[in-house]
């Protein structure tokens, strides 16, 4: 089996086993929408503030919702016994990282796609421009790729649950910066050199951390 046919079967293989079971995008969007209602409610602001925080909010609740699902992304893996069967399939292990990568990318994205009009149907802010978008992507795509990194070394420990975040958001540090702060530039309607600094971080960051994953998710899985 090729790199690539192997990808897309973990890719498809992920995509049906959450439309039987619906438990990854569920428990991702019921956390993202109760953030973005707390958050509508607890921050009473005037129209000028609000577009200030808005890409704060949105971060910590894309980052928080994130991590949710990759630890239960990893966590069925093991419970299923389905990470054994991955790992004894006569393919390139770096094709099973990809797969699981893109297809926890997706669902991050697809609850993005949900979370946003939500968001700004609430606080009456258009974000639906060009560059926010490409920023989103972005950040969710670096995110991913050490998120499913770090769930994979994690999922064999007991405190699972507990040591994914732990290990995953000072790594995660950069990128949620840089995707605050170009969020926050393309929204405030910002010149594109200011702006593009924190963009060139994020693809460094992107760039960087899929090709470590790519190096050494094989060694990771040994252990």
């Amino acid at each position: 089996m090729t790199f690539l046919r192997a990808t897309l079967a973990v890719i498809t293989k992920d995509l049906a086993g959450e439309l039987r079971s619906r438990e990854l995008l569920s428990a991702m969007l019921v956390f993202a929408v109760t953030v973005i209602l707390i958050f509508n409610f607890a921050l009473e602001l005037d129209v000028k503030t609000r577009g200030t925080v808005t890409a704060g909010v949105l971060w910590v609740t894309f980052a928080f919702a994130g991590s949710l699902g990759l630890n239960r992304s990893m966590a069925i893996e093991k419970d299923r016994g389905c990470m054994d069967g991955l790992l004894l399939a006569p393919v390139d292990r770096s094709a099973i990282y990809f797969g699981k990568m893109i297809g926890n990318l997706l669902f991050m994205l697809l609850v993005e796609a949900i979370v946003l009009p939500l968001y700004s149907i609430l606080y009456n802010i258009n974000l639906f421009q060009g560059g926010f978008l490409g920023v989103v992507f972005l950040g969710s795509l670096g995110y991913v790729s050490v998120g499913t990194l770090l769930a994979t070394m994690t999922i064999q420990t007991r405190t699972r649950d507990v040591l994914l975040p732990i290990l995953l958001f000072p790594l995660a540090i950069p990128v949620i910066i840089a995707a605050v702060k170009a969020s926050m530039g393309y929204l405030q309607g910002l010149e594109a050199e200011s702006i593009r600094p924190w963009l060139n971080l994020l693809l460094v960051y992107d760039t960087v951390f899929i090709a470590i994953a790519f190096m050494v998710f094989d060694f990771v899985v040994e252990e």
